[in-house]
């Protein structure tokens, strides 16, 4: 498979990188700030449920670390699955979010393009309940 296109989103928030990593880490946040997935999120054994506007989406996280990563895997109703890198750097007394997006094999730019704009929105959001 040859490589995708990518786009880095960093954000940076005015709160310690400990408290960022475990907010952005718990998988019930998660619709709490990312807008499109859902309003409720499920446990089901090492995996979460959403009920998407497509349909059920399902979610892997990263195991618990020290090191600030959030990486993810989103496998959609169409089966397709998305990996999504995610990191939390600290940053003098704040921190560093990166979502790096990887345009999918079938997405057209504008799509890539809309979807980057949506990444920088959900973040922004992020920003705001942590900074409030």
């Amino acid at each position: 498979m040859p490589a995708l296109e990518s786009r880095t989103i960093t954000l940076w928030i005015d709160r310690p990188s400990d408290l960022v990593y475990a907010f952005a880490s718990s998988p019930e946040n998660l619709v709490k700030w990312a807008s499109g997935l859902g309003d409720t999120i499920r446990q089901a054994g090492d995996e979460w449920t959403v009920q998407g506007p497509s349909g059920l989406v399902t979610l892997h996280f990263a195991p618990p670390n020290a090191y600030g990563v959030l990486d993810h895997r989103v496998l959609l109703p169409s089966g397709d699955v998305v990996e999504v890198p995610m990191r939390v750097i600290p940053n003098g007394t704040g921190s560093e979010i990166q979502f790096t997006l990887f345009r999918q094999p079938d997405m057209s730019q504008e799509r890539f393009e809309d979807d980057a704009r949506w990444v920088e929105r959900d973040l922004h959001n992020l920003k705001r309940i942590l900074e409030a």
